[in-house]
């Protein structure tokens, strides 16, 4: 069995990122945060979770850069 390589860590958490993604934006969820009290927090919602996804992903790349 071959020892991980540094790029295949890499497209590991890629691949957990996009699962993350997948999760964060499906409707089920994204209903049941439009559903809570107070003003605007779909809105709220998904400029916080694009906003994180966007700073693991430029986290993500930095780091694995050779």
């Amino acid at each position: 069995m071959k020892p991980f390589t540094q790029a295949s860590r890499r497209n590991e958490r890629l691949a957990a990122l996009t699962l993350l993604m997948v999760v964060l934006f499906s409707p089920p969820l994204l209903i049941a945060v439009d559903r809570l009290p107070g003003w605007a927090s779909l809105t709220l919602y998904l400029f916080a979770a694009w906003g994180s996804v966007i700073g693991l992903t430029a986290w993500l790349m930095e780091r694995s850069a050779p």
